[in-house]
């Protein structure tokens, strides 16, 4: 089955949630410091991504200038910030920054090779190996995410299905066309400075409007795709 794999990651960032959700007492000092090492931690992922594809400079930044424009134009940021105010008012104060949560999660589950090259074993091949693993990465993270910032993590496991899910369902449909190794390395340097984003706003260094660049990862898999078939 090749949904297999997207069900259990989804399952592990639900059930990691949960557990993470009964350590919400930990005292603020600690879930300061502990942010502050998650913060150091996703500038270190972002640069590391995000180096391994700017051979293709002018690619990468064409994806991150049009995604933005489309992102501001359809103003997801405050979308992403309304929903999260709804949730927060309906789960309670100790919520945490639903919005902030959830845009943080999405970003460090679906971005990365393992997300992408995963879920495109599962749709070609059937084999779910590197989505497993991946499921036991996630689930152990969703406990210290939720832990700090709140259940808004656990809202993550949406878009990781619907990602994970869709790029799985276009493989098993399409065959190997997705499976190009330039693809996935455009895709991981967009996604790695999106994730860089993130961690400048975790260590609140500069608050950047991240969620408004979300479409630049479609549009860099479109514009790399037209490229090599010009």
């Amino acid at each position: 089955m090749f949904l297999l794999g997207t069900i259990v990651n989804t399952a592990a960032i639900l059930l990691g949630t949960l557990i993470g959700s009964r350590f919400s007492s930990i005292p603020q000092r600690l879930k300061s410091t502990v942010m502050q090492g998650m913060g150091l931690f996703v500038v270190a992922l972002g640069v590391s991504m995000a180096l391994s594809g700017l051979a293709d400079t002018l690619l990468i930044v064409s994806s991150i200038v049009i995604g933005s424009l489309i992102g501001a134009w359809m103003n997801l940021e405050e979308r992403l910030e309304s929903l999260g105010r709804r949730l927060e008012s309906k789960l309670g104060r100790q919520a945490g920054s639903v919005a902030e949560a959830f845009v943080f999660a999405s970003l460090v589950y679906c971005v990365g090779s393992m997300a992408i090259v995963g879920a495109i074993q599962s749709g070609l091949e059937g084999q779910n190996t590197i989505l497993y693993t991946k499921s036991v990465l996630d689930g152990f993270s969703a406990i210290v995410f939720t832990s700090t910032m709140g259940v808004g993590v656990g809202l993550a496991a949406i878009p990781v299905f619907l990602y994970e899910g869709g790029l799985a369902a276009l493989s098993y449909v399409f065959g190997s066309e997705l499976h190009n190794t330039f693809i996935i390395t455009d895709m991981t340097a967009v996604g790695g400075i999106l994730i860089l984003g993130i961690g400048l706003n975790v260590l609140e260094i500069k608050r950047l409007q991240v969620g408004n660049m979300l479409p630049a990862m479609l549009v860099v898999v479109i514009m790399k795709w037209l490229v090599m078939h010009a």
